[in-house]
């Protein structure tokens, strides 16, 4: 199969033939008919993520069909249309058991822990536990976006945010995350404050629901902007850029007991972000993660998709083929992009 490799990492990846994979006992294999390029493959290119080994393909919001099943597989077959969370859960840790598989003990995780989605076909564990079927009257391209953008925007904004019609909600970056908790916010019925240096990642968050968007190059302090056209601060704050800065500014631009949510990875060279905890305290601000979305909670998300509530078909602004995908990939260090790039490998 072809694949987009790298050999080191920030050094130029290629495309190239690979050997094809084969499914675990409790796996499969799926032929990749779409995936996502997201800002997370860049940090893992960059050698932000000590899970991977080199050399290493790429990839990991994808869509496709089933391609060949493992000996103890049972809920899946050859031909099957499917997705899955960028989290493979192993099913039987004690996360998993209390249906927190977004968390695994023993996650397995396309383009990181294993070779992903930026190739022909890729090997996909713990089939029974984490795929999910793609309806009918989805597009691949579409359903790619679920594994990892919309999914993660939608247990952010919903799930661990706790989103409630009426409440302002501030969004920092505008790109494939951030447009989809725009979009999954403005559905709720919040009023959505987008946040981006970029004037065509406000058109679209605009497009998607934003009631006010604000170029963060025009004003010298975002946070105290946001808490001014909200009219003392946002109930509900994300980071889905991630970023000392974002982070800082989601956190000061709450109301007193708001809810900052990070999204966006943070790498920095200790480890570790500073974060205005003096303000979490003095307003008893909440600070949660989100990492993803189990399998099993996609449910009600789907039916939004299918009734046409949530539009994450219209977040796609660009499809590009296998080949393009280094120089893709590269670029989205200087800017991250507005909206969503979809890969179609056998273009």
């Amino acid at each position: 199969m072809r694949a987009v490799v790298f050999e080191r990492y920030g050094e130029a990846a290629e495309v190239r033939d690979v050997a094809d994979p084969e499914p675990a006992e409790h796996g499969v294999v799926v032929r990749v008919e779409a995936t996502g390029l997201c800002r997370s493959d860049w940090h893992g290119w960059q050698g932000h993520d000590p899970g991977i080994a080199l050399p290493h393909v790429p990839g990991h919001e994808l869509a496709g069909t089933v391609e060949a099943v493992g000996a103890r597989v049972t809920g899946w077959r050859p031909g099957d249309r499917v997705t899955v969370p960028f989290i493979c859960a192993c099913g039987t840790c004690p996360s998993c058991a209390a249906g927190d598989q977004q968390v695994c003990e023993r996650q397995t995780q396309p383009g990181f822990t294993h070779w992903g989605s930026f190739a022909q076909y890729v090997a996909l564990d713990h089939a029974d536990v984490n795929l999910v079927a793609v309806p009918g009257e989805l597009s691949f391209a579409t359903a790619a976006s679920l594994g990892c953008r919309f999914a993660t925007a939608y247990r952010a904004v919903v799930q661990q945010g706790r989103v409630a019609a009426g409440e302002f909600v501030a969004v920092h970056g505008c790109g494939g995350v951030g447009l989809s908790a725009v979009m999954i916010a403005a559905a709720s019925g919040a009023r959505v404050v987008a946040v981006d240096v970029s004037e065509r990642a406000l058109e679209l968050a605009r497009k998607f629901g934003a009631a006010q968007c604000l170029d963060a190059t025009s004003v010298p302090d975002t946070a105290a902007a946001v808490r001014e056209l909200t009219g003392g601060g946002a109930h509900l704050s994300l980071d889905a850029l991630g970023s000392p800065g974002t982070c800082a500014a989601s956190v000061n631009g709450l109301r007193r007991r708001g809810r900052h949510v990070q999204v966006g990875l943070l790498p920095s060279p200790t480890g570790t972000t500073p974060v205005p905890m003096a303000r979490a305290i003095a307003l008893e601000l909440e600070l949660l993660g989100s990492h993803g979305m189990a399998a099993h909670s996609y449910p009600p998300m789907l039916e939004l998709v299918r009734s046409g509530v949530l539009r994450p078909d219209l977040l796609v602004t660009s499809t590009i083929a296998l080949d393009e995908v280094p120089s893709a990939l590269a670029a989205m260090g200087a800017a991250p992009g507005a909206g969503a790039t979809v890969v179609e490998p056998w273009r």
